[in-house]
Protein backbone atom coordinates (compact mmCIF):
# COMPACT_ATOMS: atom_id res chain seq x y z
CA UNK A 1 0.00 0.00 0.00
CA UNK A 2 2.58 2.54 1.05
CA UNK A 3 5.22 1.81 -1.59
CA UNK A 4 3.47 3.79 -4.34
CA UNK A 5 5.31 6.95 -3.32
CA UNK A 6 8.89 5.80 -2.76
CA UNK A 7 11.55 8.01 -4.31
CA UNK A 8 12.54 6.11 -7.42
CA UNK A 9 12.36 6.35 -11.18
CA UNK A 10 9.81 4.39 -13.21
CA UNK A 11 10.64 3.45 -16.79
CA UNK A 12 7.49 3.17 -18.91
CA UNK A 13 6.50 4.72 -22.26
CA UNK A 14 3.83 7.23 -21.18
CA UNK A 15 1.70 9.52 -23.27
CA UNK A 16 0.41 12.17 -20.86
CA UNK A 17 -2.57 14.20 -22.07
CA UNK A 18 -2.61 17.62 -20.43
CA UNK A 19 -5.63 19.68 -19.36
CA UNK A 20 -5.94 23.30 -20.48
CA UNK A 21 -4.30 24.37 -17.21
CA UNK A 22 -1.49 21.90 -17.82
CA UNK A 23 -0.88 23.12 -21.36
CA UNK A 24 -0.90 26.76 -20.20
CA UNK A 25 1.58 26.01 -17.42
CA UNK A 26 3.98 24.13 -19.70
CA UNK A 27 3.85 26.81 -22.38
CA UNK A 28 4.30 29.48 -19.69
CA UNK A 29 7.51 27.73 -18.60
CA UNK A 30 8.70 27.39 -22.23
CA UNK A 31 8.35 23.61 -22.20
CA UNK A 32 7.57 21.83 -25.45
CA UNK A 33 4.06 20.46 -25.95
CA UNK A 34 3.67 17.53 -28.34
CA UNK A 35 0.79 16.41 -30.51
CA UNK A 36 0.17 12.68 -30.60
CA UNK A 37 -2.50 10.18 -31.48
CA UNK A 38 -3.98 7.91 -28.83
CA UNK A 39 -5.23 4.36 -29.31
CA UNK A 40 -8.72 5.60 -30.23
CA UNK A 41 -7.17 7.67 -33.07
CA UNK A 42 -7.94 10.97 -31.31
CA UNK A 43 -5.25 13.68 -31.55
CA UNK A 44 -4.25 15.11 -28.17
CA UNK A 45 -1.74 17.58 -26.73
CA UNK A 46 0.65 16.63 -23.99
CA UNK A 47 4.05 15.24 -23.16
CA UNK A 48 5.79 11.90 -23.71
CA UNK A 49 7.74 10.37 -20.83
CA UNK A 50 9.98 7.29 -20.81
CA UNK A 51 11.52 7.86 -17.38
CA UNK A 52 9.75 9.71 -14.59
CA UNK A 53 9.44 9.92 -10.83
CA UNK A 54 6.10 8.97 -9.25
CA UNK A 55 6.19 12.32 -7.39
CA UNK A 56 6.28 14.30 -10.65
CA UNK A 57 3.19 12.52 -12.00
CA UNK A 58 1.40 12.87 -8.68
CA UNK A 59 2.19 16.59 -8.48
CA UNK A 60 0.75 17.16 -11.96
CA UNK A 61 -2.43 15.23 -11.09
CA UNK A 62 -2.89 17.21 -7.86
CA UNK A 63 -2.51 20.45 -9.82
CA UNK A 64 -5.19 19.30 -12.33
CA UNK A 65 -2.63 19.24 -15.16
CA UNK A 66 -3.34 15.70 -16.38
CA UNK A 67 -6.53 14.39 -17.98
CA UNK A 68 -5.30 11.04 -19.31
CA UNK A 69 -2.30 8.71 -19.21
CA UNK A 70 -1.77 5.99 -21.80
CA UNK A 71 0.84 3.27 -22.24
CA UNK A 72 1.15 0.82 -25.13
CA UNK A 73 3.31 -2.28 -25.10
CA UNK A 74 3.51 -5.69 -26.76
CA UNK A 75 4.59 -7.29 -23.50
CA UNK A 76 3.65 -6.31 -19.94
CA UNK A 77 5.12 -9.08 -17.78
CA UNK A 78 8.64 -7.59 -17.61
CA UNK A 79 7.19 -4.21 -16.48
CA UNK A 80 4.72 -5.70 -14.01
CA UNK A 81 5.92 -3.82 -10.91
CA UNK A 82 6.30 -0.49 -12.71
CA UNK A 83 2.74 -0.64 -14.10
CA UNK A 84 1.31 -1.55 -10.70
CA UNK A 85 3.26 1.30 -9.07
CA UNK A 86 1.98 3.77 -11.68
CA UNK A 87 -1.60 2.58 -11.13
CA UNK A 88 -1.26 3.07 -7.36
CA UNK A 89 0.22 6.55 -7.80
CA UNK A 90 -2.78 7.56 -9.93
CA UNK A 91 -5.35 6.16 -7.47
CA UNK A 92 -3.62 7.69 -4.44
CA UNK A 93 -3.47 11.05 -6.21
CA UNK A 94 -7.23 11.02 -6.80
CA UNK A 95 -7.85 10.02 -3.18
CA UNK A 96 -5.66 12.90 -1.95
CA UNK A 97 -7.58 15.34 -4.16
CA UNK A 98 -10.95 14.09 -2.98
CA UNK A 99 -9.86 14.15 0.66
CA UNK A 100 -8.79 17.79 0.35
CA UNK A 101 -12.06 18.72 -1.38
CA UNK A 102 -14.18 17.00 1.31
CA UNK A 103 -12.14 18.54 4.13
CA UNK A 104 -12.90 22.04 2.88
CA UNK A 105 -16.59 21.22 2.42
CA UNK A 106 -16.69 19.90 5.99
CA UNK A 107 -14.90 22.97 7.40
CA UNK A 108 -17.29 25.49 5.86
CA UNK A 109 -20.26 23.60 7.32
CA UNK A 110 -18.93 23.86 10.91
CA UNK A 111 -20.97 25.98 13.30
CA UNK A 112 -18.21 28.53 13.92
CA UNK A 113 -17.96 29.23 10.16
CA UNK A 114 -21.74 29.49 9.85
CA UNK A 115 -21.81 32.05 12.70
CA UNK A 116 -18.95 33.99 11.10
CA UNK A 117 -20.82 34.14 7.77
CA UNK A 118 -23.98 35.42 9.46
CA UNK A 119 -22.01 38.18 11.19
CA UNK A 120 -19.78 39.01 8.21
CA UNK A 121 -21.89 38.81 5.05
CA UNK A 122 -19.29 40.82 3.11
CA UNK A 123 -16.49 38.37 4.06
CA UNK A 124 -18.11 34.98 3.54
CA UNK A 125 -16.15 31.75 3.79
CA UNK A 126 -17.98 29.31 1.57
CA UNK A 127 -17.61 27.19 -1.57
CA UNK A 128 -17.23 30.32 -3.70
CA UNK A 129 -14.46 31.91 -1.62
CA UNK A 130 -11.29 32.29 -3.67
CA UNK A 131 -7.93 33.48 -2.41
CA UNK A 132 -4.71 33.24 -4.38
CA UNK A 133 -1.85 31.08 -3.14
CA UNK A 134 0.15 34.27 -2.64
CA UNK A 135 -2.55 35.73 -0.36
CA UNK A 136 -2.85 32.47 1.56
CA UNK A 137 0.90 32.07 2.05
CA UNK A 138 1.14 35.65 3.29
CA UNK A 139 -1.67 35.01 5.78
CA UNK A 140 -0.14 31.73 7.01
CA UNK A 141 3.45 32.90 7.12
CA UNK A 142 3.51 33.70 10.84
CA UNK A 143 1.16 30.87 11.85
CA UNK A 144 3.38 27.82 11.52
CA UNK A 145 3.19 27.02 15.25
CA UNK A 146 -0.63 27.13 15.11
CA UNK A 147 -0.63 24.77 12.10
CA UNK A 148 1.81 22.32 13.76
CA UNK A 149 -0.29 22.31 16.93
CA UNK A 150 -3.46 21.69 14.88
CA UNK A 151 -1.73 18.80 13.05
CA UNK A 152 -0.74 17.18 16.35
CA UNK A 153 -4.25 17.65 17.77
CA UNK A 154 -5.79 16.01 14.70
CA UNK A 155 -3.28 13.17 14.40
CA UNK A 156 -2.67 12.14 18.04
CA UNK A 157 -5.99 10.26 18.50
CA UNK A 158 -5.59 8.70 15.03
CA UNK A 159 -2.09 7.46 15.86
CA UNK A 160 -3.18 6.10 19.24
CA UNK A 161 -5.99 4.19 17.51
CA UNK A 162 -3.56 2.72 14.96
CA UNK A 163 -0.98 1.69 17.60
CA UNK A 164 -3.61 0.05 19.82
CA UNK A 165 -5.13 -1.98 16.96
CA UNK A 166 -4.01 -5.57 17.56
CA UNK A 167 -5.18 -6.64 14.10
CA UNK A 168 -2.36 -4.65 12.46
CA UNK A 169 1.17 -6.00 12.13
CA UNK A 170 4.09 -3.70 13.00
CA UNK A 171 4.62 -3.05 9.31
CA UNK A 172 0.95 -2.18 8.78
CA UNK A 173 1.02 0.20 11.75
CA UNK A 174 3.98 2.03 10.25
CA UNK A 175 2.23 2.20 6.87
CA UNK A 176 -0.93 3.69 8.38
CA UNK A 177 1.00 6.17 10.54
CA UNK A 178 2.84 7.39 7.45
CA UNK A 179 -0.33 7.43 5.37
CA UNK A 180 -2.21 9.59 7.88
CA UNK A 181 0.57 12.17 7.64
CA UNK A 182 0.56 12.05 3.86
CA UNK A 183 -3.15 12.80 3.70
CA UNK A 184 -2.73 15.78 6.01
CA UNK A 185 0.24 16.98 3.93
CA UNK A 186 -2.09 17.11 0.91
CA UNK A 187 -4.52 19.50 2.61
CA UNK A 188 -4.61 22.82 0.74
CA UNK A 189 -3.52 26.23 1.97
CA UNK A 190 -7.20 27.19 2.02
CA UNK A 191 -7.96 24.40 4.53
CA UNK A 192 -5.23 25.62 6.89
CA UNK A 193 -6.30 29.23 6.40
CA UNK A 194 -9.81 28.39 7.69
CA UNK A 195 -8.41 26.33 10.60
CA UNK A 196 -6.01 29.09 11.70
CA UNK A 197 -8.77 31.68 11.38
CA UNK A 198 -10.82 29.86 14.02
CA UNK A 199 -8.05 28.29 16.09
CA UNK A 200 -9.03 30.31 19.21
CA UNK A 201 -12.72 29.56 18.74
CA UNK A 202 -14.10 26.65 20.77
CA UNK A 203 -15.76 25.49 17.53
CA UNK A 204 -12.35 24.52 16.14
CA UNK A 205 -12.75 21.12 17.85
CA UNK A 206 -15.68 20.41 15.53
CA UNK A 207 -13.26 20.99 12.63
CA UNK A 208 -10.71 18.58 14.09
CA UNK A 209 -13.32 15.86 14.55
CA UNK A 210 -14.57 16.32 10.96
CA UNK A 211 -11.02 16.02 9.59
CA UNK A 212 -10.31 12.92 11.69
CA UNK A 213 -13.49 11.23 10.44
CA UNK A 214 -12.56 11.96 6.82
CA UNK A 215 -9.01 10.81 7.43
CA UNK A 216 -10.28 7.50 8.77
CA UNK A 217 -12.62 7.11 5.78
CA UNK A 218 -9.92 7.83 3.19
CA UNK A 219 -7.33 5.61 4.82
CA UNK A 220 -9.87 2.80 4.43
CA UNK A 221 -10.54 3.80 0.82
CA UNK A 222 -6.82 3.68 0.09
CA UNK A 223 -6.96 -0.12 0.39
CA UNK A 224 -8.60 -0.32 -3.04
CA UNK A 225 -5.43 1.08 -4.69
CA UNK A 226 -3.67 -2.27 -4.28
CA UNK A 227 -6.64 -4.26 -5.60
CA UNK A 228 -7.01 -1.96 -8.61
CA UNK A 229 -3.33 -2.28 -9.52
CA UNK A 230 -3.51 -6.10 -9.36
CA UNK A 231 -6.72 -6.20 -11.43
CA UNK A 232 -5.25 -3.88 -14.09
CA UNK A 233 -2.16 -6.06 -14.33
CA UNK A 234 -4.23 -9.23 -14.62
CA UNK A 235 -6.25 -7.72 -17.49
CA UNK A 236 -3.13 -6.44 -19.27
CA UNK A 237 -1.50 -9.87 -19.09
CA UNK A 238 -4.73 -11.45 -20.32
CA UNK A 239 -4.70 -9.19 -23.39
CA UNK A 240 -0.98 -9.85 -23.89
CA UNK A 241 -1.59 -13.62 -23.86
CA UNK A 242 -4.44 -13.26 -26.36
CA UNK A 243 -2.08 -11.53 -28.82
CA UNK A 244 0.69 -14.06 -28.19
CA UNK A 245 -1.67 -17.00 -28.80
CA UNK A 246 -2.87 -15.45 -32.05
CA UNK A 247 0.69 -14.86 -33.27
CA UNK A 248 1.81 -18.34 -32.15
CA UNK A 249 -0.85 -19.95 -34.32
CA UNK A 250 0.61 -18.09 -37.30
CA UNK A 251 4.26 -18.76 -36.47
CA UNK A 252 3.85 -22.40 -35.39
CA UNK A 253 1.16 -23.77 -37.67
CA UNK A 254 0.32 -27.40 -37.14
CA UNK A 255 1.23 -27.44 -33.45
CA UNK A 256 -1.88 -28.31 -31.45
CA UNK A 257 -0.68 -27.54 -27.90
CA UNK A 258 -0.28 -23.79 -28.30
CA UNK A 259 -0.70 -23.09 -24.56
CA UNK A 260 2.35 -25.09 -23.46
CA UNK A 261 4.29 -23.53 -26.33
CA UNK A 262 3.63 -19.89 -25.44
CA UNK A 263 4.72 -20.35 -21.83
CA UNK A 264 8.13 -21.63 -22.90
CA UNK A 265 10.33 -18.55 -22.13
CA UNK A 266 12.47 -18.87 -25.26
CA UNK A 267 9.50 -19.34 -27.62
CA UNK A 268 7.54 -16.58 -25.88
CA UNK A 269 10.44 -14.19 -26.34
CA UNK A 270 10.53 -14.91 -30.11
CA UNK A 271 6.76 -14.35 -30.37
CA UNK A 272 6.99 -11.05 -28.47
CA UNK A 273 9.78 -9.89 -30.80
CA UNK A 274 7.53 -10.66 -33.76
CA UNK A 275 4.63 -8.73 -32.19
CA UNK A 276 6.94 -5.76 -31.64
CA UNK A 277 8.03 -5.88 -35.29
CA UNK A 278 4.39 -5.89 -36.38
CA UNK A 279 3.56 -3.15 -33.86
CA UNK A 280 0.86 -5.33 -32.30
CA UNK A 281 0.19 -3.56 -29.03
CA UNK A 282 -1.99 -3.73 -25.95
CA UNK A 283 -3.13 -0.28 -24.81
CA UNK A 284 -3.81 0.71 -21.23
CA UNK A 285 -5.16 4.13 -20.26
CA UNK A 286 -6.21 5.96 -17.12
CA UNK A 287 -8.72 8.76 -17.71
CA UNK A 288 -8.99 11.15 -14.77
CA UNK A 289 -12.37 12.64 -13.94
CA UNK A 290 -11.60 16.19 -14.91
CA UNK A 291 -9.99 19.41 -13.85
CA UNK A 292 -11.16 21.92 -11.28
CA UNK A 293 -13.93 23.06 -13.64
CA UNK A 294 -15.43 19.56 -13.97
CA UNK A 295 -17.96 19.88 -11.17
CA UNK A 296 -18.81 16.56 -9.58
CA UNK A 297 -16.39 14.57 -11.73
CA UNK A 298 -13.09 15.11 -9.93
CA UNK A 299 -13.28 11.75 -8.16
CA UNK A 300 -13.87 9.66 -11.26
CA UNK A 301 -11.36 7.30 -12.83
CA UNK A 302 -11.83 5.20 -15.97
CA UNK A 303 -9.26 2.53 -16.79
CA UNK A 304 -9.47 1.09 -20.30
CA UNK A 305 -7.62 -1.81 -21.89
CA UNK A 306 -7.77 -2.83 -25.52
CA UNK A 307 -5.78 -4.40 -28.31
CA UNK A 308 -4.90 -2.26 -31.28
CA UNK A 309 -6.47 -3.55 -34.45
CA UNK A 310 -6.11 -2.57 -38.10
CA UNK A 311 -9.84 -1.95 -38.12
CA UNK A 312 -9.85 0.11 -34.94
CA UNK A 313 -11.21 3.25 -36.60
CA UNK A 314 -14.14 1.23 -37.90
CA UNK A 315 -14.64 -0.14 -34.39
CA UNK A 316 -14.48 3.35 -32.92
CA UNK A 317 -17.04 4.58 -35.44
CA UNK A 318 -19.27 1.70 -34.42
CA UNK A 319 -18.95 2.76 -30.78
CA UNK A 320 -19.66 6.37 -31.66
CA UNK A 321 -22.75 5.52 -33.68
CA UNK A 322 -23.86 2.86 -31.17
CA UNK A 323 -24.16 0.07 -33.73
CA UNK A 324 -25.00 -2.52 -31.14
CA UNK A 325 -25.31 -5.25 -33.78
CA UNK A 326 -21.52 -5.30 -33.96
CA UNK A 327 -21.00 -5.06 -30.24
CA UNK A 328 -21.54 -7.53 -27.42
CA UNK A 329 -21.72 -5.61 -24.14
CA UNK A 330 -21.38 -7.43 -20.88
CA UNK A 331 -19.96 -7.02 -17.40
CA UNK A 332 -16.41 -8.13 -16.70
CA UNK A 333 -17.67 -11.00 -14.56
CA UNK A 334 -19.73 -12.33 -17.50
CA UNK A 335 -16.72 -11.88 -19.78
CA UNK A 336 -14.57 -14.03 -17.47
CA UNK A 337 -17.26 -16.70 -17.20
CA UNK A 338 -17.40 -17.03 -20.99
CA UNK A 339 -13.64 -17.28 -21.53
CA UNK A 340 -12.60 -20.78 -22.59
CA UNK A 341 -10.68 -22.87 -20.06
CA UNK A 342 -7.73 -23.03 -22.46
CA UNK A 343 -6.99 -19.36 -21.95
CA UNK A 344 -5.80 -20.03 -18.42
CA UNK A 345 -5.77 -17.48 -15.64
CA UNK A 346 -9.54 -16.92 -15.82
CA UNK A 347 -10.03 -18.26 -12.29
CA UNK A 348 -7.36 -15.85 -11.09
CA UNK A 349 -9.14 -12.99 -12.88
CA UNK A 350 -12.44 -13.88 -11.23
CA UNK A 351 -10.67 -14.08 -7.87
CA UNK A 352 -9.12 -10.59 -8.25
CA UNK A 353 -12.36 -9.12 -9.53
CA UNK A 354 -14.30 -10.52 -6.58
CA UNK A 355 -11.82 -9.00 -4.12
CA UNK A 356 -11.87 -5.64 -5.91
CA UNK A 357 -15.66 -5.56 -5.99
CA UNK A 358 -15.91 -6.42 -2.27
CA UNK A 359 -13.21 -3.91 -1.31
CA UNK A 360 -14.98 -1.09 -3.19
CA UNK A 361 -18.36 -1.90 -1.60
CA UNK A 362 -16.86 -1.88 1.91
CA UNK A 363 -15.45 1.64 1.56
CA UNK A 364 -18.25 3.18 -0.54
CA UNK A 365 -16.27 3.46 -3.78
CA UNK A 366 -18.57 3.05 -6.77
CA UNK A 367 -17.20 0.47 -9.20
CA UNK A 368 -18.54 -0.90 -12.45
CA UNK A 369 -16.95 -2.85 -15.27
CA UNK A 370 -17.92 -3.13 -18.90
CA UNK A 371 -16.62 -5.26 -21.73
CA UNK A 372 -17.29 -4.42 -25.37
CA UNK A 373 -16.55 -7.27 -27.74
CA UNK A 374 -16.67 -6.59 -31.47
CA UNK A 375 -17.84 -9.58 -33.46
CA UNK A 376 -16.28 -8.47 -36.77
CA UNK A 377 -12.80 -8.30 -35.19
CA UNK A 378 -10.96 -9.86 -32.28
CA UNK A 379 -11.00 -6.55 -30.46
CA UNK A 380 -12.10 -6.49 -26.84
CA UNK A 381 -12.38 -3.21 -24.93
CA UNK A 382 -12.49 -3.52 -21.14
CA UNK A 383 -13.40 -0.49 -19.02
CA UNK A 384 -13.23 -0.21 -15.24
CA UNK A 385 -15.04 2.84 -13.83
CA UNK A 386 -14.49 4.12 -10.30
CA UNK A 387 -15.98 7.03 -8.40
CA UNK A 388 -14.10 7.88 -5.22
Amino acid sequence: MGNAEKKFIIELPLKVVLTEDGVSNFIGHHKKIMKFKLADNVDESGIVLNKFSPQSVQSMILLDYISKIEISMSEFQSSRQEIMDLSKVIVYSLLYKQFDKEVYNALIQCECVTKHNRSNPSHLIDSKTQLSDRQLRASLQAKDSIIQNARRTILDPVWKSIMSNNEYSSEEKNIYLLMSEKFLNKMSLMDWYVITLFNKNEGVNEMYVAIRNLLSSYMEKSKVAEYISVMVMELALNNENTNIRKEARTMYQGISDIDSLIFDPEVRSKIVQELQKKHELVFLSWKLGGGSSSIGKQGRLSITLYNKDDEFQEVKDNIDTAKSSNTAKKSLIDFYRELPESQGGTELGMYYLSYLDDACKKVNVKFESLVNQFTSTDLTVITLNFNF
